[in-house]
């Protein structure tokens, strides 16, 4: 019988690392909510030690990828142990997604996320999911997308596909940096609109600099000019509390796998209506994909695909309720207000909004002559202290709720450092 015991034990035999997956397995409960009143900073360092990245590194770029916690982890691995041993009660059931609908996993996302099961679509990734609407959005020869001049690679690129291949015009305008409140961007959209525009196709959180987008005014702007919105929240989901039908779009894209922490492999396609549904086709099918009864399940008809990433799925959505997502983006928030006050204390240049609801948990500023890869190579190699940016000197700083004060000290003390050792004043 396959065991946990086993695993460990023919772990250890292959040379694998037991101590690190012992420790994966380990249960540590999480701080009661009352702690939170009577002692925050206790609160959130109990939480951390939810998470085995070690004590000693600072992780500022989970813009880029979030790490799992203990209850996710161990939901994986339960669910490989259970999975594997093909004992399913039905004929017809195998450990596998990409076939049936599994509402038990895209209805707790789906709550979580402000709708319904029928709206939800469990993908891989966000690029799956923005390439399905690329691909998939009815368009003609010379109808045009409209795009900010930020968009990710995995949001843009496909529409650049689309636009070689079929003679669709993606048009982009300028994001402001920063944008100083969310008219200095509603105008900038509605002045780029033409009678062409048939997609307007924006993140909701830009993954450059950190501003969250006004998704419920561009989703209204889309709406009274007959325009489908559709937003790209690769960020969002457990960075700020988010309520998809309360924003009115039209379609919506992300991961789970940065702010949420939930299994790297986890993506999702939100389809407001069947009017919408029927306006965008499945790009990646199987069976059932053509089936207007099943709603936003019919995008998840995509072949064989691994369903202990649902279970951690269901686990890091279950922790982001327990804490409370109120609770989570204030911290969030807080943190990146911290860590921006510091930078520009230091002369830094900021491209993160003055506005406060354009604010979320990634502070960007640019610090010239600093060079941003120089930096982030010294800091990790030498001091294990995670950022991102651009070149030649943007850092992209990200705040995860579980990061303390003295993570961000100790970043802004290297930060000095580093600034001394070139000569920079």
């Amino acid at each position: 019988m396959f065991d946990r015991r086993s695993f460990l034990g023919g772990a250890a035999a292959a040379g694998l690392a037991q101590p690190v997956a012992a420790q994966a397995l380990a249960t540590i409960p999480l701080p009661t909510a009352d702690l939170h009143g009577r002692n925050e900073d206790a609160y959130w360092a109990a939480l951390r030690q939810q998470f085995l990245i070690p004590a000693d590194v600072v992780n500022l770029n989970v813009g880029t990828v979030g790490s799992s916690p203990r209850p996710v982890l161990k939901a994986i691995f339960d669910g490989f142990e259970t999975s594997e041993q093909m004992t399913q009660a039905g004929s017809e059931d195998y450990p596998i997604w990409g076939y049936g609908s599994w509402g038990a996993y895209r209805k707790p996302f789906a709550d979580f996320m402000g709708a319904t099961v029928d709206q939800m679509a469990i993908l891989r990734n966000c690029t799956e999911a923005n390439s399905y609407v690329a691909n998939g959005f009815d368009m003609k020869l010379g109808d045009e997308v409209l795009m900010s001049d930020e968009e990710h690679g995995s949001g843009e690129m496909p529409w650049m596909l689309r636009q070689r291949r079929y003679g669709v015009v993606v048009k982009k305008f300028a994001m402001p940096k920063p944008p100083k409140d969310a008219a200095d961007i509603l105008n900038r959209i509605n002045d780029a609109i033409t009678p062409r525009t048939r997609i307007i196709f924006v993140s909701h959180i830009s993954t450059a600099t950190g501003v969250v987008l006004p998704a419920k005014d561009i989703a209204a702007l889309a709406r009274s000019k007959g325009i489908l919105s559709a937003f790209d929240g690769a960020h969002a989901p457990g960075m700020i509390k988010v309520d998809l039908n309360d924003i009115g779009c039209d379609i919506y894209t992300g991961s789970m796998h940065k702010w949420l922490f939930a299994t790297k492999g986890t993506g999702f396609l939100y389809l407001r209506d069947e009017d919408v549904m029927d306006r965008v086709w499945s790009t990646v099918v199987t069976g059932g994909y053509d089936d207007p009864t099943r709603k936003a399940d019919r995008y998840m008809q995509i072949g064989s695909s691994c369903i202990p990433t649902l279970m951690g799925l269901n686990a890091a959505t279950g922790l982001a309720n327990a804490i409370g997502m109120d609770r989570i983006e204030a911290r969030n928030r807080m943190l990146a207000d911290y860590i921006h006050d510091q930078m520009m204390k230091r002369g830094a240049q900021s491209w993160t909004s003055p506005d406060p609801a354009l604010r979320g948990a990634i502070a960007t500023v640019n610090v010239p002559p600093v060079q941003r890869m120089e930096l982030q190579d010294w800091l990790w190699t030498n001091h294990k202290v995670r950022i991102r940016g651009g070149a030649p000197s943007k850092l992209r700083l990200a705040t995860p709720y579980f990061l303390s004060k003295a993570d961000i000290d100790r970043f802004l003390g290297l930060f000095d450092e580093f600034r001394k050792m070139k000569g920079i004043s």
